[in-house]
């Protein structure tokens, strides 16, 4: 019962609009001043200076004194994965709830929207983009709920230093699947495929992590090198 509480705590914390407003602007690793913070979600400054001293003494929010003002950013990783799941399940709720009407992009700040920190793997513009591409060269295929690795797939990627095969031996379910992107409203790949995507990236310093968050920054390098990797296919002359 404890643990019940305890979430219930966090959860009453983050449903007030305004307050959630105030943590969605600094999901990209920013600190922000109060007054700046209070004008994002329509507020007096007292009444943002109220609303942020009590997600600071929740643990959510981090308070930095520079001169006679304060910043405020996220506290922890963990806080910006909860957030941004709720974010996700409310995208995904909401799509289920009413299938026929089409689903309102929920906004990211920009460094998130281009790269980000997914469950492991890489999501944002930059993940959907590779996705596409990826199944346009036919290193991937989709089969009704299940993803496949072609053999020229597994090929390209060998060269990369990912071996489809060993990531089949150490994986029960299946090495790749669709994970919906909530800023993009795709699919991007997920699973132990994507989350050796990511390694690969990260190790080659093609993306870095911002401020500790969630959000990725793209290197020039990087970008260049993630456009190569499954390169569109040259159309046969007619």
């Amino acid at each position: 019962m404890e643990h019940a509480l305890c979430i219930s705590q966090i959860a009453t914390l983050l449903a007030d609009p305004k307050r959630t407003a105030m943590i969605w602007a600094l999901m990209d690793g920013s600190a922000k001043p109060s007054e700046e913070l209070a004008a994002l979600a329509g507020l007096s400054t007292p009444s943002a200076n109220a609303h942020l001293a009590r997600l600071a003494a929740g643990g959510l929010l981090q308070v930095e004194a520079r001169g006679r003002k304060r910043f405020f950013r996220v506290a922890a990783p963990d806080v910006s994965a909860a957030v941004e799941a709720l974010a996700s399940t409310t995208v995904a709720s909401v799509a289920r709830s009413l299938p026929s009407r089409p689903v309102a992009v929920l906004a990211a700040p920009a460094s998130m929207r281009q790269a980000r920190l997914c469950q492991g793997h890489l999501a944002g513009e930059l993940a959907v983009a590779l996705y596409q591409r990826m199944r346009v060269a036919r290193w991937i295929e989709r089969h009704e709920q299940r993803i496949d690795v072609t053999p020229l797939g597994a090929r390209h990627l060998a060269r990369l230093g990912i071996f489809t095969q060993a990531l089949a031996q150490n994986c029960k379910a299946p090495i790749t699947c669709d994970c919906f992107d909530w800023s993009e409203q795709q699919p991007h790949l997920g699973g132990a495929l994507g989350a050796g995507l990511l390694q690969l990236f990260m190790q080659s310093g093609w993306l870095k992590v911002i401020n500790e968050s969630a959000a990725l920054q793209i290197t020039e390098t990087g970008r260049q090198e993630i456009a190569r990797l499954a390169p569109l296919p040259v159309a046969s002359a007619g």
